[in-house]
């Protein structure tokens, strides 16, 4: 019963990544300013678009996990993965984000993809 549920929630999580590149990619300043962090009107865009590409890279990865690797190095994946959103709390934090967006958007996510790790530790 729990292996279901750990490898959904994983799903869920590596799509939603995948849907984030893909917002940066199609519609980099949008994507931006529900990131926390607007960009600036006369910005490099060059910077989100390989934010962009990251993601969705990131996204991919995980599936490619989830088809053809077990549940453990799944596991460690979402471990380490949990970085990012961590990293996206102080970087919305330090450049004038709110702390709603911060704590509410990207503290929450890592600590969903922690508890997915968890959960396919489990299994």
């Amino acid at each position: 019963m729990l292996a279901p549920f750990a490898y959904g929630l994983a799903v869920v999580l590596t799509l939603f990544v995948i849907f984030i590149g893909a917002r940066f990619l199609l519609s980099p300043k949008v994507a931006a300013a529900g990131y926390g962090v607007p960009a600036k009107q006369d910005g490099d865009a060059a910077y989100l678009t390989i934010k962009g590409l990251r993601d969705l890279t990131s996204g991919l990865v995980g599936l490619a996990l989830l088809a053809f690797a077990d549940a453990d190095a799944v596991a460690w994946f979402m471990l380490v993965v949990a970085l990012v959103p961590i990293g996206d709390t102080l970087i919305v934090l330090r450049h004038g984000g709110t702390k709603a967006v911060a704590f509410g958007i990207h503290f929450a996510t890592a600590v969903i993809i922690l508890i997915s790790a968890a959960l396919l530790f489990a299994v």
